[in-house]
């Protein structure tokens, strides 16, 4: 009997030594790819996850309004995260937050629980998160007393989504890590920016001016992540424009222009994949909606729609679980088992001084143009606004420049080919920018002079056409008035000292010196260099005017551009990262002290600083040496006070349940494209429950039967989820959602649906559920 084994030796021999070859080959590259043969230079992994928070009762964060109250939503807040190894193992991670900005505090314990779960893999040195400037979300989520005053101190809701999100969405990432390649485009957006203070960049050198063709930076940046096997998985952009399409007077949590934009794009590409044509673009000239294409056979029978919705009038509430909410969601129900999620994030950049509201500022009281050097009209700043494209509509307005950034990303998505290539690195460092030496040099001298404690200018209170302040306050204050200098010194009086170092800067608050009942500003800021091949990100703890970011970005490319492995390289800037101290202007910006020279903290020089230690990280990125981590912030969790109420019970009229419908949906109602449908639910307080991946507002489709079929959220521009209670002190409150049937939309029959959770008065939650009546569109 011949075994098998001799049987192969024969076969070995006959071929030669080209079967030995190839084998030994095939060992070389696994070994090489770690066991995953691929011709990738990346492991690349994206992630995405609730970061929405408290829908009620908290003050927002951005425009310091008290009486900004969050009361429903507009559509989610996410967190979106990327992560790229190299083949030596080094991995930088980048978290873009739907969120005014990072924090300090957020980002000191996602540290702490990715070094819990995964050693040393992830630290503050390689991980960095982003915010990107909506004013529309829950605020008391930073340690510092002057950003939480309004929200009456720490709001812990607010905090722990926001780190738990963060985390998430870096695990997911993390395990969706797969071979894969990164390309990169640019282009330039004209029509979703226009500067807001061109009085005070005019007074930057006109030497300097002439070199950019506009007094913002018009040009978005997009990478594009595409895994070895399942193809595109998801586009990161940079592109500076303010998250103020969203006024100060609104309540609903939202995302603004870039958070749309996201959800677009991602909405883009569901619909595009799903139709296994992505590359082919934009259609019909019209924004991406859902079409289901797990509803066949669609009636068109306007007779026989009606009957059916008579079939379904409003249901009595009903209990649910949890994790209902959740069950129910869009995207749960379509997401696909196996691969990856689509993740699109539009990141912020320096954006200081770059607004939305490209119609330009008007007076209110007369439709005249605000006065070019104060933003005031008749001497007063309130009666200044910015107007968006789609004014007086600001939801319209977030729309059009949402939609316009997501058109831009779309082009530079389908149109991009030039891959990344090259090293995985970074380079982190903190300093102290209270007291730091800066050497200036000009002219071939050098002089050496020094950032201050933080302080804040009269104008700061001026606010900005965005969002204008109070009082008698106006942009472009060196002086500032007696009354509030009194006001300012019961707080706490500036040394001389910090006068002249803050000089022309009228101090308006001394926050730098503010140390009751613990630090009301930050000293100790984190700066961070990410490399990924010939792309680098420069991250940076606040917001950066126009030319600002120029001048640090020039430099970094500069002093990069002398080494031959940094050529033709990629620059952003990724502002408001891993921590917040507000704005950065350039010194002659400074000097005209409108609202962004007022809120450079530091004094004159901030940019100077920045400038001269982001070029020590960018030569110890050249030379591969190490950095000085400096200074330690301070972790100030355990001293954080609110004064924020609890929810103490959830009630309803008698004879009412949690759930009940208020106010139905008309009977037997027909409505079309374009109307918005509306009806009212017994509610309870959106705190009770977040919701977290899951929704308080749902529009179902009838597919037969009793079988209905989620078809749109809270997640979803067209839907509003809006929450009230006839006073502060009273336990009754009503949920009203509202639906404008987006332009494709199937016709059918179909009917909202409201989730939320009540709180007894011994405390427990009791989930519940209710529906309209069912309703056609035709």
């Amino acid at each position: 009997m011949e075994f098998p084994f001799f049987h192969y030796l024969s076969l070995w021999r006959t071929c030669g030594d080209i079967q030995i070859w190839t084998i030994f080959l095939l060992m070389l590259l696994l070994l090489k790819s770690g066991g995953v043969y691929s011709d990738s230079d990346y492991l690349i992994g994206l992630g995405s996850y609730d970061i929405t928070g408290p829908a009620a009762d908290v003050n927002m964060m951005g425009y310091a309004n008290t009486q900004q109250i969050a009361s429903g939503i507009h559509f989610r807040l996410r967190a979106r995260a990327f992560i790229v190894a190299d083949e030596d193992g080094k991995r930088v991670v980048f978290v873009n937050l739907d969120a005014c900005m990072a924090s300090q505090i957020v980002t000191i314990k996602v540290i702490e629980r990715l070094k819990a779960r995964y050693g040393d893999l992830y630290t503050e040195e390689n991980v960095a998160i982003s915010g990107i400037h909506t004013h529309a979300g829950p605020g008391g989520y930073l340690q510092y007393i002057v950003y939480i005053v309004t929200s009456l101190g720490f709001v812990r809701q607010s905090f722990d989504v926001l780190v738990d999100g963060i985390e998430k969405s870096i695990v997911q990432a993390h395990e969706n890590l797969r071979p894969g390649s990164i390309l990169v485009n640019k282009g330039e957006l004209l029509d979703a920016s226009i500067n807001r203070s061109p009085s005070a960049y005019l007074n930057n050198p006109a030497a300097e001016r002439k070199k950019y063709k506009y007094d913002v930076d018009k040009e978005m940046t997009l990478l594009k992540f595409v895994d070895d096997d399942f193809g595109p998985v998801g586009s990161f952009n940079w592109f500076a424009t303010h998250g103020t399409s969203m006024s100060r007077t609104n309540s609903l949590i939202s995302g603004d222009n870039k958070g749309a934009a996201a959800r677009f794009m991602e909405n883009w590409f569901e619909k595009e994949s799903s139709e296994r044509n992505y590359s082919v673009g934009l259609k019909n000239d019209r924004l991406p909606r859902r079409v289901s294409n797990i509803i066949p056979g669609l009636l068109d029978n306007h007779h026989e729609l009606l009957e059916i919705s008579a079939n379904f009038q409003s249901l009595p509430s009903r209990s649910a679980t949890k994790n209902s909410s959740v069950a129910r969601r869009v995207r749960s129900a379509r997401r696909q088992a196996g691969k990856p999620e689509f993740v699109s994030a539009f990141c912020q950049s320096n954006c200081g001084d770059v607004t939305p509201n490209v119609l330009g500022a008007f007076c209110i009281d007369t439709g005249l143009p605000c006065d070019f050097n104060h933003s005031t009209c008749g001497g007063k700043n309130e009666l200044c606004y910015g107007q968006g494209p789609g004014y007086p509509d600001e939801f319209e307005s977030t729309r059009i420049i949402g939609e316009r950034q997501f058109r831009k990303a779309v082009e530079l998505f389908n149109e991009a080919k030039d891959e990344i290539e090259g090293d995985v690195d970074y380079r982190h460092a903190y300093i102290d920018l209270s007291t730091l030496e800066v050497t200036i040099h000009k002219r071939g001298a050098s002089k050496v002079v020094r950032t201050c404690p933080a302080a804040m200018g009269f104008a700061f209170a001026a606010g900005t056409t965005d969002g204008p302040g109070a009082f008698d306050f106006k942009q472009g204050d060196d002086k500032g008035n007696p009354f509030w200098k009194m006001v300012r010194d019961l707080l706490k009086t500036p040394s001389k000292e910090q006068i002249d170092c803050q000089h022309p800067k009228p101090i308006l608050l001394d926050t730098g010196e503010m140390k009751k009942p613990y630090d009301w500003a930050p000293s100790i800021l984190p700066i961070q260099i990410l490399r990924i091949g010939q792309f680098v990100i420069l991250c940076v703890p606040g917001e950066f005017s126009t030319m600002a970011g120029r001048r640090l970005r020039d430099m970094v490319k500069t002093v990069l551009s002398n080494d031959k492995d940094f050529k033709n390289m990629h620059v952003v800037i990724a502002g408001l990262t891993n921590t917040y101290s507000q704005y950065v202007t350039t010194y002659e910006e400074y000097q005209v002290q409108r609202y962004e020279g007022a809120s450079t903290l530091y004094g004159p020089n901030t940019l100077s600083a920045y400038i001269q230690e982001f070029k020590k990280l960018a030569k110890a990125l050249i030379s591969g040496q190490p950095v000085e981590p400096g200074p330690q912030p301070p972790d100030l969790l355990d001293k954080q006070i609110s004064f924020l109420p609890p929810v103490v019970v959830d009630g309803t009229p008698h004879g009412v349940d949690f759930g009940d419908v208020c106010s139905d949906v008309p009977q037997n109602s027909t409505f079309k494209c374009g109307d918005m449908v509306t009806a009212s639910f017994w509610s309870a307080c959106p705190r009770n429950d977040l919701m977290t991946e899951g929704t308080f507002a749902l529009v179902e489709f009838h597919k037969g039967e009793d079988n209905w079929v989620p078809v749109y959220d809270d997640d979803d521009f067209c839907l509003r989820f809006k929450w009230s209670r006839p006073s502060k002190l009273s336990s009754r409150s009503k949920a009203t959602i509202e639906w404008r049937i987006p332009n494709d939309v199937n016709p059918g029959v179909y009917r909202i649906r409201h989730f939320g959770a009540a709180k007894s008065l011994f405390g427990s939650i009791h989930h519940f559920t209710g529906s309209s009546s069912a309703f056609v569109v035709a």
